[in-house]
């Protein structure tokens, strides 16, 4: 234990240390590449390269104090784990992976990371063993393949310009070449920020444990894809797809909120959410907003990152029941954990003066200055009032709703105040850290100019989504809006049937043509004109050796009788 919180300190200074120096690189304009020669052999050289500047230096500061924060969450809320020093090091080896991708611009470099991650991110789906993380692991690891391949295929195409690292190709030389390298990144993003239709795989991977859930959905897995669009957004800008990819997230964006109205899970509840911020940020990027997409990835980090934290000792104490419907009255029997969780809620959705409106507010009014067609804007709006809706819901759930002795049947309060401990800084995060990471991020301050009614619809849409959540909330215990309703949540709450499409079906098509094949070729005339035919010839000419063995005089006399009417036959010819 000492040993994890040693880690975790020194992660969470080393963590202070690079953000300091992020805010330094971005007010001087620095940028330092560190070369390193691994290896040397006559002509051939191999190098690692490191790039610093303030993106990197922030992102990671928010990657390593987010950690340190998880390691300590864990020493608690996975109390009595056998296997808790395996746990936490592949904490340790994800983040590592993670760190390993932010740092490089290699394309090499870049891939052991994003692969790392993949391969580590596998073993703590299924780290709870059992059917379910079983399914839910592979269909993680195989909806990640897709984005790896297609990196593999972007590091090869880049080879064309002499290098792996991306700067030194050259996006303004017109080769059509780039077209290609620009749909293998996007492909690539899409997949690792799991993007319409590759979204099945987010909602599964909440197999995992909370702790892993808190780190995944802020700060490393799902990001990777959005800090890999940032890193490559001149070729991307340049290689086109821009507007496959504007559409694209926010379909995602409109389906994931939608789906999170009619969702029961708790951490289902908050991982459609982590989907449909992604579809924002991408968004966002299409739009041409760089800066932005990176505020709003390093705001969103910190509030769900809390979320997580604070849902998952709610989950603790409920004996690991995450149904919101068994949650309420929790602000009377744990008032601190439900002021971080309401937190962390009210700035997911954007609640004034939150970190989480510092970003959604500049980014809603710079979508409404922006030209693109209505049917962008449509999904954009109602997207954004989906996730007030499916806030506040949940709110309802766990604040309003009827008292709950499950609640603190299996409640340790001394666990309890280690793990509110490790989200105390966090919250100041969540509350304060919008402002500073603004002052920080934006070279000058974004000045929009718009007219009063397009100014207060952010906090329109928020007063419509308190409304409308709150009617949904009391439509919810009408037994005759269910039945007529069924379907319709069925189909919404399934994502549109995409875990089936995406999952069930690849995997039965693919068993059922492995099947085929085992059956009819590998246990069919392959295995019986290859070893099974041989067995059988020598076992048939051993039982005939040993037949003619035990019946030696009768045969003999048998082929004596026989060749003596053959001669006398050819005889009397």
């Amino acid at each position: 234990m000492n040993i994890i919180k040693l880690w975790a300190l020194f992660l969470g200074v080393f963590g202070w240390i690079s953000g300091g120096l992020g805010v330094k690189f971005k007010i001087y304009s620095l940028v330092y590449l560190l070369e390193w020669s691994v290896l040397s052999i006559n002509s051939m050289n191999i190098e690692m390269i490191f790039l610093v500047d303030w993106l990197m230096l922030i992102f990671l500061s928010v990657v390593l104090i987010i950690t340190s924060m998880v390691l300590l969450y864990s020493i608690f809320y996975l109390e009595g784990e056998v296997y808790l020093p395996r746990f936490i090091m592949l904490v340790i080896m994800f983040v590592l992976s993670m760190v390993l991708m932010i740092i490089s611009p290699n394309l090499l470099s870049i891939l052991l990371g994003w692969d790392g991650l993949g391969l580590i991110s596998y073993c703590l789906v299924i780290y709870y063993q059992n059917v379910k993380s079983v399914n839910a692991g592979a269909l993680t690891v195989f909806m990640n393949r897709i984005g790896d391949v297609s990196l593999i295929l972007s590091g090869v195409w880049v080879m064309n310009y002499g290098s792996w690292n991306f700067f030194f190709v050259d996006y303004w030389g017109g080769n059509g070449n780039l077209y290609f390298l620009s749909g293998m990144i996007l492909l690539s993003a899409m997949t690792k920020s799991a993007q319409f239709p590759f979204s099945s795989w987010l909602p599964a991977a909440m197999a995992a444990p909370t702790p892993v859930s808190s780190l995944v959905h802020s700060s490393t897995l799902v990001t990777a894809g959005v800090y890999l669009l940032i890193r490559f957004s001149n070729l991307i800008y340049y290689g086109g797809g821009l507007k496959v990819l504007i559409l694209v997230s926010s379909v995602t964006m409109f389906m994931a909120g939608l789906g999170a109205n009619f969702e029961f899970d708790l951490k289902k509840v908050i991982a459609l959410s982590t989907l449909s911020q992604l579809g924002l940020m991408i968004s966002i990027f299409c739009l041409g907003f760089v800066d932005l997409t990176f505020f709003h990835l390093i705001t969103h980090a910190m509030f769900k990152a809390m979320l997580f934290m604070s849902a998952g000792i709610l989950i603790h104490n409920l004996g690991g029941q995450q149904d919101i419907r068994f949650m309420g009255s929790l602000f009377s029997q744990m008032p601190l954990l439900s002021v971080c969780f309401n937190v962390a809620n009210l700035s997911l959705c954007g609640f004034p003066f939150l970190s989480g409106f510092y970003s959604k507010d500049v980014i809603l009014e710079m979508v409404m200055i922006s030209y693109y067609n209505l049917l962008i804007y449509i999904l954009f709006f109602f997207s954004m009032l989906f996730t007030i809706m499916y806030t506040f819901r949940v709110t309802y759930y766990s604040m309003l709703g009827g008292a709950n002795l499950l609640v603190m049947s299996s409640s340790n309060m001394k666990s309890n105040l280690f793990m509110m401990k490790s989200m105390l800084m966090l919250l100041i995060f969540v509350i304060f850290g919008g402002g500073g990471v603004s002052w920080s991020v934006f070279s000058y301050p974004y000045l929009i100019c718009l007219p009063f009614w397009f100014k207060m619809v952010p906090l329109s849409l928020i007063m419509i989504g308190v409304i409308l959540s709150y009617l949904m909330f009391i439509l919810s215990i009408n037994k005759m809006f269910k039945f007529k309703m069924n379907y319709l949540i069925y189909f919404v709450g399934m994502m549109w049937f995409m875990p089936i499409l995406s999952g069930v079906s690849s995997i039965k098509g693919g068993m059922f043509l492995g099947k085929s094949l085992v059956n009819n070729i590998d246990q069919g005339w392959v295995e019986y004109f290859s070893k099974k035919m041989i067995y059988e010839s020598l076992i048939n000419g051993s039982k005939f050796n040993n037949w003619v063995q035990y019946n030696f005089f009768s045969v003999y006399l048998f082929i004596f009788y026989i060749f003596s009417i053959l001669l006398i036959f050819f005889s009397l010819i």
